[in-house]
């Protein structure tokens, strides 16, 4: 007795452990929900302000109003199906975008995501091509081309950029973009002089301020690259902004990625480059790269293609961009899928699957559950075999461990020989559990990750799967007029976790050992808090499991009666 309340208190420590420490485990090891779109005031859903949603929101630390400062220089339109903006004459750049498909908030008058924002706006986010002056006099920064064809840039009708230097070289940069969120630039140099030139194009994207959303070990967010082969989820903001951090490739991309979103450029892949990271004034930070020099004699020309996406990380045209002809090498790697990537993208590809049938992602991860459960349900037959065996052996055990009890390493023999006289495994039960662990790792990861899961409802109050549920009890649903400490505010859907996890383990053989009865009446109730954080998706796939675990329980108790007379003592 006094050494199951020892036991007891025990576990009650780790349990406060638990509950307490959990927050500053999940910050640090598991990719972080989502804020919750919307709050519950006065029993109605409304949506939450989310300035922070996209990388060039309006900040308090605005330089100048960006429509003012859009409005100073001359541009040339973009419109597109997914995007909108303009180029600006002055010195070339793509530095206004709006992303089309995807809003700041679920609320209906949301505005889009700003991705791309002009130098002296907030959030400066801008995208630049040119040449180094090395034996070259190209443009200055500030130079104003000339613009000729097409007055707006459309998937079907690229623009040229003219401009001239002292020297009699004439340079052209002609930018064209397809129906979503690649842009394509062609650079030439033709050499008008009298002498040869050395010619090397750059390209560079260039942002003031690091991501708002936060890098976890699970999640990249900030520089990336991939050069020599490999994807670098690295280095961080911190890094570049002790020295700059260079490297020379052939083939790859470097850029910034955001949780949800992109920019990234890529020289021609059969090119070597020197690429680099390096931070510069009022808080910038700039990914480039140079081609090596070509010399260009009096009368040639050079022409040099590089691409640029700008958008949205969506898995699908990652995929595709990445394996099409000529594509981006590992430019589907911008998604940190990590360690899990083997499960998680055939997750991914069939929810996405299953909600382009059902046009619901909750329902949709209701039936990837089944699906998950079916197969798994060989295994479970065998845990419920391994259960029976094992509460057939109770009885021995307890007479072994009433024997042995002042000599706790014999009977530790003795129960292994039982063990192995009786053919049974205590750990065997323990497969489906385990089984699960990646699984539900996966499943959380594309949840957290994908854009594809942002903003998708399931029912009533809940509009976003990946964030946690904003619906809790503890200030009357909304109807009272403040909001719970986010450590205690365990919504609906957590509580409906808590309670299907109870009578789940109700169902399970109960244990002869006081303490572990003591352990499963609780434990329930640990899990509870420890999952509320979590987004409201991996929660109903979790309420969905314990269901189907209840239905599997009572189907294999009517076949193995026997399993639910208590064991005599």
């Amino acid at each position: 007795m006094k050494d199951d309340k020892q036991n007891f208190v025990l576990f009650a420590v780790i349990a406060a452990l638990i509950l307490f420490g959990w927050p500053l485990i999940q910050g640090k090891f598991f990719p972080t929900a989502n804020p919750p779109v919307t709050r519950i005031e006065g029993g109605k859903t409304k949506a939450v302000a989310n300035p922070a949603a996209d990388p060039a929101a309006d900040g308090a630390a605005a330089i100048g109003d960006r429509n003012a400062v859009i409005a100073s220089t001359p541009r040339i339109r973009i419109e597109t199906p997914r995007v909108s903006g303009s180029i600006n004459l002055k010195g070339a750049r793509i530095d206004d975008l709006v992303l089309k498909g995807y809003d700041e908030t679920v609320a209906k008058n949301s505005p889009p995501i700003r991705l791309l924002s002009p130098a002296g706006a907030p959030d400066a986010y801008f995208a630049s091509f040119g040449w180094r002056a090395q034996g070259l006099t190209p443009p200055a920064a500030d130079a104003v081309w000339t613009p000729s064809g097409a007055t707006t840039l459309t998937p079907t009708t690229p623009v040229t950029l003219d401009a001239t230097n002292a020297t009699g070289q004439r340079f052209r940069i002609q930018i064209a973009v397809d129906q979503d969120y690649m842009f394509t630039v062609r650079q030439t140099v033709l050499n008008a002089g009298t002498a040869p030139v050395p010619v090397a194009t750059y390209g560079l994207v260039n942002r003031v301020g690091i991501s708002k959303d936060p890098s976890s070990m699970t999640i990249h967010v900030g520089p990336m690259s991939v050069d020599n082969g490999g994807a670098h989820y690295r280095p961080n903001y911190k890094d570049i902004d002790e020295a700059a951090q260079k490297f020379t490739t052939t083939g790859g991309w470097l850029g910034f990625t955001d949780k949800y979103w992109l920019t990234a450029i890529t020289p021609d892949q059969g090119q070597a480059f020197d690429g680099q990271f390096r931070a510069g004034a009022n808080k910038s930070y700039q990914a480039d790269y140079a081609l090596q020099p070509k010399q260009v004699a009096p009368g040639q020309s050079i022409t040099q293609v590089s691409r640029f996406f700008a958008g949205a990380k969506e898995v699908r045209l990652l995929d595709r961009y990445t394996d099409q002809a000529g594509g981006v090498a590992k430019l589907d790697y911008a998604i940190d899928w990590g360690w899990f990537r083997i499960v998680e993208k055939p997750i991914f590809y069939y929810l996405d699957w299953l909600f382009r049938m059902v046009g619901n992602f909750g329902v949709a991860i209701i039936l990837l559950t089944v699906t998950i459960r079916g197969l798994l349900f060989p295994i479970a037959q065998r845990q419920f075999k391994s259960m029976a065996a094992m509460r057939a052996v109770q009885p021995k055990m307890k007479l072994l461990q009433e024997k042995y009890k002042d000599d706790k390493v014999r009977m530790q023999q003795e129960v292994m020989a039982l063990y192995k006289a009786e053919k049974v495994n205590p750990l065997a039960g323990c497969a489906p559990t385990l089984l699960q662990i990646p699984i539900m790792y996966a499943l959380y990861k594309v949840l957290m990750l994908t854009i594809e899961m942002r903003h998708q409802p399931f029912v009533a109050w809940i509009k976003d799967l990946s964030a946690p549920d904003p619906l809790t009890p503890l200030n009357l649903f909304g109807l009272l007029p403040f909001t719970p400490p986010h450590m205690i505010a365990i919504g609906v859907v957590p509580i409906i976790l808590g309670i299907s996890m109870y009578f789940q383990f109700k169902l399970n053989p109960t244990p002869m050992d006081d303490t572990q009865k003591q352990v499963f009446k609780l434990l329930p109730w640990v899990l509870m808090f420890v999952m509320a954080p979590f987004a409201v998706g991996l929660q109903v796939y979790w309420i969905t499991s314990n269901c189907l675990t209840i239905i599997q329980q009572k189907l294999l108790y009517a076949r193995h009666p026997g399993l639910k007379v208590p064991v005599t003592k």
